[in-house]
């Protein structure tokens, strides 16, 4: 209301025009009540040829007429009637006919917007919990053995896990826990599986995978019985759901969140460089030991044939000296004992043959002479076995290289441009759409556009505009301003 030209009153109440009434209601309920969000059912639906829709929303006391204009329509689910809908909207009053309504900007399906509310609602019940809290993950295992992967065996998520396994480490042994991932009793499934998963203790860490879809798709990941299984677990969680803009109550719980099913499994795989440098370091040792042991057994070896070659030249000088007493004493006892003599010297000399340092010596060279060949030979075999295996192992590390992870991530880096370019290209449009849309509307409704209806705008010579016929007597000259021009005219008469 234009402080400059007060409305007149009548017994103390002001008196307003058809116009000025809706203008004013109009004000009021834009800057009252504003924005709201509203739950009801589409009726009267109409979509004409211009992109707009216009419609009743309905429950079973009421109804409010709605307008979607063609800008807000990208926002917007599809309309049908007797649809179920929640709109976000600004109350408004459309003055030309003095209709209550909303201006539609955001619409969605209620079941939807039911689902939205109640996953919003279990989150703060679970954060208030400490369920989130980082204080409660589990760390991963150091060394990965063994992964369980709880998906559809039918999907497409269990089988690029298990070739991107595969492919960075396939050391690492995969077990399957089927579950469903989508449906009214997958929830109770899951967590069924994962208490199961820590009964058996068969793994190192669960993997709880699922491709992308939309928020009911995935409804079966925001239950609550599935996030207290994921607390409760003794095993790390590692939670692979969706694609990286799908966020689900699992991934808050689990221990660790990764973007898609994946890149769960990269993590979860170890390093193909570390592990080459490591495989490189214990070879290097080992052929580092294997040259030490063979010094030593040379070495000993060499030690034992000194020391009985030493042995027996110290012992036959000795021999030798008992066997002339013997014969001294034989020759002296001959003549009384010549058979006995001969008897006892035959059973020396046979007792020296078998206590001879050099059949000794002949025993154990004999028993040494094969230890070397066979300490070498075994090396070389131990030797030859590692280089197979070395052999192997840099096949398959040249068999998975980190280009193709490259050449992956380009390709994914890219597509997110091209979404993201796409995105800000349709944002710019509704929006270079809503302008036009408004700018139409002043084009409309403006002060041009009323008066190429017949209208005028009077004034004065003062510039105000003539609102009383009582304030200008005959004689006064006024401004009629039309659509094209302008023409002065002077009062011959009035009529209040």
């Amino acid at each position: 209301m234009d402080s400059d030209n007060p409305l007149p009153s009548r017994h103390g109440l002001p008196v307003y025009t058809v116009s000025q009434l809706n203008q004013e209601a109009r004000g009021l309920l834009e800057g009252r009540i504003g924005r709201v969000w509203v739950e009801g059912e589409i009726g009267n639906l109409s979509q004409p040829s211009s992109g707009h829709a216009y419609f009743t929303l309905k429950d079973a006391r009421a109804q409010v007429r709605c307008a979607l204009f063609r800008s807000a329509r990208p926002l917007c689910c599809a309309l049908a009637d007797g649809m179920q809908v929640l709109v976000g909207a600004r109350v408004s009053l459309y003055e030309a006919r003095g209709d209550f309504q909303l201006i539609v900007e955001q619409m969605e399906d209620a079941g939807e917007g039911a689902l939205r509310r109640a996953f919003e609602a279990l989150k703060r019940t679970l954060a208030a919990e400490g369920l989130f809290e980082a204080r409660h993950k589990k760390p991963l295992p150091a060394v990965i053995r063994r992964i369980g992967v709880l998906t559809s065996p039918d999907g497409a998520v269990w089988h690029d896990i298990v070739t991107t396994l595969r492919r960075r480490f396939p050391a690492i042994a995969v077990l399957l826990y089927p579950i469903p991932v989508q449906g009214r009793e997958a929830g109770v499934a899951i967590a069924r599986m994962l208490d199961l998963a820590n009964e058996r203790r068969e793994c190192d860490v669960l993997l709880l995978a699922r491709g992308g879809g939309s928020l009911e798709d995935l409804w079966c990941f925001n239950e609550e019985i599935v996030a207290r299984a994921i607390f409760r677990s003794q095993l790390p969680v590692v939670a692979g759901i969706g694609h990286e803009t799908d966020t689900t109550i699992a991934d808050w719980v689990a221990d660790l969140r990764a973007p898609t099913p994946t890149a769960g499994a990269e993590l979860l795989s170890p390093d193909q460089a570390l592990w080459r440098r490591r495989h490189a370091q214990a070879r290097d040792r080992l052929q580092r030991l294997l040259e030490r042991m063979l010094r030593e057994r040379v070495q000993q070896f060499d030690d034992l044939k000194r020391r009985l070659i030493m042995r027996s030249v110290r012992g036959i000088p000795e021999k030798r000296q008992g066997v002339a007493g013997l014969v001294r004493r034989l020759v002296m006892a001959l003549p009384s004992y010549p058979a006995r003599a001969r008897a006892r010297l035959a059973a020396l000399s046979q007792r020296l043959e078998r206590r001879s340092p050099i059949a000794r010596l002949q025993t154990y060279r004999v028993r040494l002479a094969p230890l070397p060949g066979r300490l070498a030979a075994g090396a070389r075999e131990a030797l030859h076995t590692r280089e197979r295996v070395l052999a192997r192992l840099n096949e398959r590390l040249k068999a998975a290289a980190p280009d193709r992870l490259r050449e992956r991530l380009e390709g994914r880096h890219s597509a997110l441009k091209d979404r993201l370019q796409r995105a800000m290209q349709d944002i710019l449009k509704a929006r270079a759409e809503r302008v036009a849309l408004l700018d139409r509307g002043l084009t409309l409704t403006g002060p041009p556009a009323v008066l190429n209806r017949g209208y005028a705008i009077v004034t004065d010579d003062a510039g105000h505009v003539a609102r009383d016929a009582r304030a200008y007597p005959p004689g006064t000259v006024l401004h009629v301003r039309l659509a094209e021009g302008e023409i002065t005219v002077e009062v011959l008469a009035n009529q209040p």
